[in-house]
């Protein structure tokens, strides 16, 4: 029997692990999977907390429905119709400008406006501002295969202003990154297809808004929306993974300390490897799964793959933290009429953004209170990250204070910190990528998996996982095309 050991029971690990047994169980494959996780539970920065009524996410607190491979998944462990939707009449996103929260207008998709009419009312962009993004429709083509950072590409399409007050807030939403370091190709390759098919940003976007409104009349089946979450949170998919793998293929609480290749590497179909457990355990492996950090990556294999680790190490990641409060509705005054607010780097605060999760989701909390969520740290201010629970509470409700007028004292607090846990696509991601692969082909049976690589998203990491997967059993003896 060969032995196929995955090290990282986050998403990305549970995903390799469960798509790996359930081709061997179909195929009977003489396999073994062992997932290892340095935890005592498995999920890595999915968490959901029920306290009491309230259902409070202290990870990310829902997925694309545009990538299918996160609603594929949840349907195939039983999850159909455990799908939740957002609430649609509440649609609405927030920016915050001068001190004040402005509408996104209706009709943005990202950075791009789609609809005339909410844009030009928009009290948002000035009026030069509107112009220069309307000047989307003239401008030709990049001329040179020369990489861009998200911040030139936007600067050069829509403006400064777009930049600033709009794509750079969302940006950091998603990837708590900064847009002049960000690489384009790696972060949003849908815009650089975009502007090679269509030219017009403006235009692609309308072309593909069409399209995808004949698809989904067509369409049957579940409502979906843009995005979709589980009724009792996203701890639903993580616990129903690990629910269908085998028990004792799971080793929580033990941490890995080191992996060995036995033998010089070769390109022989059999490449065995060991895992050095803390707790002095040693594991044979035919072939071994990385879905941890690239700076734990880099650590457990510099011994075995000193080049291999030096590249792992120039994918940077930086620091967050989410915030939940529950307040009696009665003591809020904001109109909560939308799903939330971001909020561009000019304007100085302390918090990235705050969702309104109980305007956003149903089944969240009471109708009788508010349950808010807040964001801090990312590239910017990663030090917050660092504040005791009193002082983090503080500045949170103090913005919240001085951006929605909340007073009121919060009757549940949680914070949840996320240390060193978002990975920065930095201009040369794809190079770096490149690089990584070509040193891998030194060691046979090895593979590396996860947000750090390929995407960040739910979405993301489930398909990683499923390619990942090909490539274990192709390398174990049996090629297929299954994903």
């Amino acid at each position: 029997m060969r032995r196929a050991i995955i090290i990282g029971g986050g998403l990305s690990g549970l995903s390799t692990a469960y798509y790996l047994q359930q081709e061997v169980a179909r195929s009977r494959l003489d396999i073994e999977t062992i997932l290892i996780e340095k935890e005592n539970r498995f999920g890595g920065c999915i968490v959901t907390d029920e306290v009491g009524d309230f259902i409070i996410e202290g990870g990310p607190d829902c997925f694309l429905a545009e990538k299918p491979w996160a609603i594929q998944l949840c349907e195939e462990l039983g999850l159909g119709d455990r799908l939740l939707c957002t609430n649609e009449e509440n649609r609405r996103v927030f920016i915050l400008s001068s001190g004040k929260l402005h509408q996104l207008p209706e009709g943005f998709m990202l950075m791009v406006p789609t609809s005339i009419t909410p844009f030009l009312k928009s009290s948002l962009i000035s009026l030069p501002g509107k112009i220069r993004m309307a000047m989307d429709l003239f401008l030709p083509r990049k001329r040179t295969d020369e990489e861009e950072s998200l911040a030139q590409f936007v600067k050069r399409r829509l403006g400064n202003e777009a930049l600033e007050k709009i794509a750079e807030p969302l940006v950091a939403g998603i990837h708590a990154g900064t847009p002049e370091t960000m690489s384009l190709s790696s972060t949003f390759p849908r815009f650089i297809q975009l502007e090679e098919e269509y030219r017009s940003l403006i235009l692609g976007m309308l072309a593909r808004g069409r399209k995808a409104s004949e698809f989904n009349k067509k369409r049957s089946g579940p409502k979906k929306t843009m995005f979709m979450s589980l009724v009792d949170g996203m701890m639903e998919l993580t616990d129903a993974i690990q629910g269908r793998l085998d028990e004792g293929s799971l080793l929580p609480d033990k941490k890995v300390v080191r992996i060995n290749h036995i033998g010089k590497a070769t390109t022989r179909d059999h490449s065995p490897y060991e895992v050095h457990l803390e707790d002095g355990e040693i594991l044979e492996a035919d072939s071994v799964v990385l879905a941890t950090p690239t700076y734990i990556t880099a650590e457990l294999l510099q011994e075995m793959a000193g080049t291999l680790s030096e590249v792992l190490l120039l994918i940077p990641y930086v620091s967050t933290a989410t915030i939940s409060l529950v307040y009696r509705a009665s003591e809020i005054h904001h109109p909560l009429d939308g799903f939330g607010f971001v909020i561009p780097r000019a304007e100085r605060r302390k918090i990235m953004a705050s969702t309104w999760t109980s305007v956003k989701f149903p089944h969240r909390s009471r109708p009788d209170s508010a349950l808010l969520r807040a964001f801090v740290g990312g590239a910017h201010n990663e030090d917050l990250v660092d504040l005791d629970d009193e002082e983090m509470l503080k500045v949170v409700r103090g913005e919240l204070m001085d951006i929605m007028g909340i007073t009121a004292q919060p009757i549940i607090t949680r914070i949840y910190r996320w240390d060193k846990s978002m990975p920065q696509y930095m201009l040369g991601h794809a190079e770096r990528l490149s690089h990584l692969e070509e040193e891998l082909l030194h060691y046979p049976g090895l593979y590396l998996t996860g947000c750090a690589y390929r995407g960040i998203g739910i979405s993301d990491c489930i398909h990683e996982g499923q390619l990942t997967t090909e490539k274990v059993l192709k390398f174990l003896g049996r090629a297929g095309t299954k994903y």
